[in-house]
């Protein structure tokens, strides 16, 4: 893999091709579980780790898979990871996984993962496979990051709530002080969907104002061909 497919890839997970914003694949878990920073993170990261394991294990295998039955074997795959990582926050955050819940199993159904495995990982090698799968679930981390803080601050007037359930001593950050009024309808469901908006919109304006900007710079004439030149 060399340096300039690793710069495709980490461009298209990060911002080109965003799960969250561009493609709107996995809605459901992010719009429900994007309460508050460390539960939406901590999803994220969840879903980050069951993709670049799955990548790499069906781009390994992806030769001795039958067409025929690729998608079970997939699912059936991604189904043992998700497993692992379910039953490892049930054993080391207790706390996080009661909150959690079914959306760390539903991980298995995710789009997301799937349309990656499907997509990239049965046709690429191991290594290209966990570039993308990583870059992809980094992109989907820090939608969720930063949807979760702004429905967070505007709801609660916090940050980092929840963070005593990963580190025991730490206090979440009360940016709005102990007055602030709650704004709920932010952490409520239709919070989710205007937020989601708003970043959507913004996300299209900044791509918009990118691609004219690019239109309008001007273009570099091609250097004379040394063999054209005219001879004396």
């Amino acid at each position: 893999m060399n340096m300039q497919s690793f710069r495709d890839n980490a461009w298209n997970g990060l911002w080109k091709q965003n799960t969250g914003l561009v493609q709107l694949l996995g809605l459901c878990p992010i719009l429900a579980i994007s309460t508050s920073m460390v539960n939406a993170v901590s999803l994220g990261l969840a879903t980050l780790l069951v993709m670049a394991l799955a990548n790499f294990a069906i781009a390994s295998l992806r030769n001795f898979i039958p067409y025929e039955i690729r998608i079970p074997v997939f699912i059936l795959i991604i189904a043992a990871l998700v497993t692992m990582v379910d039953l490892s926050f049930n054993a080391y955050l207790h706390e996080l996984y009661l909150v959690l819940g079914i959306f760390i199993p539903l991980i298995v159904t995710n789009c997301i993962v799937l349309a990656r495995v499907e997509a990239y990982a049965a046709k690429n090698g191991p290594l290209e496979s966990t570039v993308d799968a990583v870059m992809m679930g980094l992109g989907l981390v820090w939608v969720l990051a930063l949807l979760g803080g702004i429905r967070e601050l505007i709801g609660n007037g916090t940050l980092f709530g929840g963070i005593d359930m990963i580190f025991p001593g730490l206090s979440p950050i009360s940016v709005f002080g102990p007055d602030y009024p709650n704004f709920l309808i932010a952490i409520l469901p239709p919070g989710g969907f205007f937020a989601l908006g708003c970043l959507i919109a913004l996300y299209n304006w900044i791509s918009s104002r990118a691609a004219a900007r690019a239109a309008a710079r001007p273009k570099t004439a091609p250097a004379p061909d040394a063999e054209a030149a005219p001879t004396s």
